[in-house]
């Protein structure tokens, strides 16, 4: 139910025509929880979502072989214990069409569709200093006044690269509606987790597949079971387990880091070592050794041990040249599990283009030229080519705080925010899976946006229990949540890599590592210590 009102608010001049508590913008993992959460509360709130459907990435990401790389048991709401155990997946790491399935599952459950407003796109949102409220517009005319403004886009839904002429291409540009590839010449640009699984999923059905590849990717081996009645019922039997163990974990997944490399015996490091990797899954990676993050000597080891193999599947030097990094270490970026990737490009039919130093110059009608000249020519190209992580899908609204300072603007010059849930000078925004967060990248995501959705939902009753109205940090605050981030983050040697986790991928985009490293654990202690303190730090009126 929404009140009509038609006085003028905002900087923006619009007059508007609905009045809300609260405005959810998105309605993926993040964004059905903190509907729920809010409309528990009794807020007058509504989602909007520019998807037909609920999902978010799930919802948009319908590329061939999408699917998790967090178990399925661990990428769920934890706050139901009805609501989990009532779903059980088809195998450890289900794809995309399971995966969406269950997000319109969770918002049946919780009846949640009523309050979200599908195929609308928010526009701008302005804060208006005079009435403390923000003035929300979309592209179906919608013009929202609402008190609290709660952006739940996730921090890898913003696509960034075009070539020159890609309008001209005469053949299929995917991502866009349904790709038919059998005996066709394919292209895929970009070899990161997208590219990985497009390129293992669709190489046996392409006539012809090109691989265009700047930097190539460290990756580890998926092991995917599948999942039948007891297997369901043996991972629900540990709710109570996972509902304690996940939020204190380094990244937020079930297992995490239990040995200090200094004391095993070199020996017990490979055994280790061979441990995680046998797992099949990102333990490797996150649950390792922690030093593999902080000390150049460990992780040259650890990079080493991925590198033999890789090469063991490869074997040809050539491909192993094109296809195993050689000048940044394993656990810097963000690694991808596959199957069969590397085999991909045994089959006769798959060519590697490196374009490290020919990079490709424009999409032509026929295919895509290089620098060099070469058109490589092909029926459809597929862009696999990233994100502008953590800050792309807000700065792509137009949203103003205070002065009619603009986000974009800001975050153009530095991007910074409080704890990942706040930004100076935008009174009463709140946000989820944006910077100086664990949720920006190095976390499990569920766990991560849950923990974020409920300190949001915890700060709101908080105001409307001592009859607040609007909650801000101060730039104290922020400036010293920016200085503990940026110490933390640079101990680490993500720091001293590029890649998409500092912006490096997006030219111009200021260089800051985009992630929380401190730990999913300690920024949740750190975000429970504000809460409790009655919100020390931040202005409230």
């Amino acid at each position: 139910m929404t009140e009509a009102v038609t006085r003028s608010n905002g900087s923006n001049g619009a007059r508007a025509t609905t009045k809300l508590d609260a405005v959810v913008v998105g309605a993926g993992v993040a964004g059905l929880y903190q509907l729920f959460r809010l409309r528990e509360q009794g807020l007058n709130v509504r989602a909007i979502d520019a998807g037909s459907g609920v999902g978010g990435t799930w919802y948009w990401n319908r590329y061939p072989g999408a699917r998790f790389d967090s178990e399925g048991h661990t990428y769920q709401y934890l706050f139901s214990e009805d609501l989990y155990k009532g779903w059980s997946w088809s195998e450890r790491f289900p794809g995309q069409p399971e995966i969406e399935r269950w997000l319109n599952y969770v918002a049946d459950r919780l009846d949640l569709k009523k309050e979200i407003q599908f195929s609308t796109t928010v526009r701008s949102a302005h804060f208006n200093e005079a009435t403390q409220r923000w003035l929300v517009t979309t592209d179906q005319g919608d013009v929202i006044d609402t008190q609290f403004l709660v952006t739940c886009c996730g921090m890898l839904s913003a696509p960034h690269v075009s070539f020159p002429g890609q309008e001209t291409f005469k053949g299929k540009l995917w991502p866009k509606g349904p790709i038919e590839l059998a005996g066709k010449r394919v292209g895929v640009v970009g070899n990161g987790a997208t590219g990985i699984q497009v390129i293992q999923t669709i190489a046996a059905e392409a006539g012809h597949l090109k691989v265009f590849i700047r930097t190539p990717q460290y990756s580890i081996p998926m092991k995917n079971p599948k999942w039948d009645a007891s297997d369901a019922e043996a991972y629900k039997s540990k709710f109570k387990f996972l509902t304690e163990r996940l939020p204190k974990t380094f990244t937020g997944f079930e297992f995490d880091f239990e040995h200090a490399w200094a004391d095993l015996t070199p020996q017990q490091r490979r055994q280790v070592i061979e441990d995680c990797w046998n797992d099949g899954s990102l333990k490797l990676w996150v649950a390792s050794f922690a030093e593999l993050f902080f000390d150049e000597s460990i992780n040259a080891e650890i990079t080493e041990f991925v590198r033999e193999k890789m090469r063991e599947r490869i074997k040809d030097p050539k491909l192993c040249e094109l296809l195993i990094p050689s000048d940044y270490g394993f656990g810097t970026h963000r690694v991808p599990l596959e199957s069969n990737f590397l085999e991909a490009f045994l089959r006769p039919n798959v060519e590697i283009v490196s374009v490290r130093g020919n990079p490709i110059a424009r999409i032509t009608p026929e295919g895509i030229q290089t620098a060099d000249g070469t058109v490589h020519e092909l029926d459809v190209i597929i862009l696999a080519t990233g994100f502008d992580a953590g800050t792309g899908a807000l700065t792509r609204i137009d949203i103003r705080g205070r002065d009619g300072r603009s986000l974009k603007e800001d975050w153009g010059r530095d991007i910074r925010t409080t704890m990942g849930l706040q930004v100076h000078g935008y009174p009463n925004l709140f946000t989820t899976a944006v910077p100086l967060a664990p949720s920006a990248a190095l976390c499990n995501m569920t766990t991560c946006l849950q923990q974020q959705v409920e300190w949001i939902a915890d700060c709101i009753k908080y105001l409307r229990g001592k009859s607040l109205n609007v909650i801000e940090p101060t730039m104290d605050t922020e400036d010293q949540w920016v200085a503990h981030h940026d110490e933390t983050a640079n101990a680490t040697l993500i720091a001293k890599t590029n890649s998409w986790y500092l912006g490096s991928n997006v030219e111009g985009k200021p260089r800051r590592v985009l992630s929380y490293c401190g730990g999913v654990g300690t920024y949740r202690q750190k975000c429970d210590e504000v809460a409790a303190s009655g919100y020390q730090g931040f202005a409230m009126q």
